[in-house]
């Protein structure tokens, strides 16, 4: 059964990989906001000003913090819009379908509060189906789209399969289940603060949240292969996560997309090697006019 996603492979060392280097973290120093959908409250923050902002959606059962690599070169040349989706990080856990529809109803919730007008959305691992179901809900508020290590076409479970990943989730045995899921995805030493950070994070994120999260991945109606007709950046790490016609069955949504497979990186490939990732990022996002300076 392959994966649906990067953040359930145990994938073998692909190469050398680099620490994240010792910055400032104004994520961490930017005050936090709070506004609601459905009665109940998200958190984000905001740094920066415009109508124009890049939204960091972060992965299943993590939050913002995933991006703190990105922020430092981001921060003073374009707006920031970072939030923890409903169930996770500091937002609020209630008893709901945690849906991909919910998720980008919380990103349009957060986008209102904050008066921005459109997005560009940077999305990882579920955080691409999120900011793919934003899209389709709010197109005229997407102004670009970054797919890091997600899927953008339907990976293919069949739905036995799909039931069978699903309780994974939801029965004992949930934590140290995340602790075999996330160590193979940082072997180097260098790495070994922020593996425990994410262990951390995952093993606190409710398992009402965690559970209803995988189904919302799984269900087949959010893998429709309708058009892509913003401009696209995909980065995947390169393995045998991805199936050797997916270039082409994403570009049949985007002929124009962008396309970048990443060698010696795991699934978090944004903190595992911010200095491959970043320049592809600024990149882009400087062809779309985004960036000051």
């Amino acid at each position: 059964m392959r994966p649906i996603f990067g953040a359930l492979a145990t994938l073998a060392t692909l190469g050398m990989t680099s620490p994240l280097p010792a910055q400032p973290d104004p994520l961490a120093g930017s005050p936090s906001r709070f506004t609601t959908l459905d009665g109940a409250r998200v958190h984000y923050k905001s740094l920066g000003t415009g109508r124009a902002a890049v939204v960091l959606i972060h992965c299943w059962a993590c939050d913002m913090n995933v991006w703190r690599a990105q922020v430092p070169v981001l921060e003073g040349r374009v707006r920031i819009i970072a939030l923890d989706l409903p169930g996770h990080g500091r937002s609020d856990k209630p008893a709901v379908s945690y849906t991909m529809e919910h998720f980008a109803r919380a990103v349009q919730a957060v986008l209102r509060a904050a008066g921005v007008e459109r997005g560009y959305l940077v999305g990882h691992s579920m955080g691409v189906p999120v900011a793919r179901e934003f899209l389709r809900l709010y197109p005229t508020m997407t102004a670009g789209f970054v797919a890091v290590d997600g899927w953008l076409v339907s990976p293919g479970l069949d739905p036995a399969a799909a039931e069978r990943q699903a309780k994974l989730f939801e029965g004992p045995g949930v934590a140290e289940l995340f602790v075999q899921m996330i160590e193979p995805m940082f072997p180097s030493p260098d790495h070994a603060v922020i593996r425990q950070q994410l262990i951390r994070t995952a093993q606190a994120t409710p398992q009402h949240v965690v559970a209803s999260a995988m189904r919302g991945m799984l269900d087949p109606a959010i893998w429709r292969d309708q058009p892509i007709g913003v401009p696209l950046l995909v980065v995947i790490a390169k393995g045998p996560n991805w199936p050797a016609d997916y270039q082409a069955r994403v570009r049949r949504l985007n002929p124009d997309l962008e396309y970048e497979e990443l060698e010696g990186v795991h699934h978090f490939l944004m903190l595992e090697r911010p200095d491959l990732f970043n320049p592809l990022l600024i990149q882009f996002l400087r062809g779309l006019g985004a960036l000051a300076g």
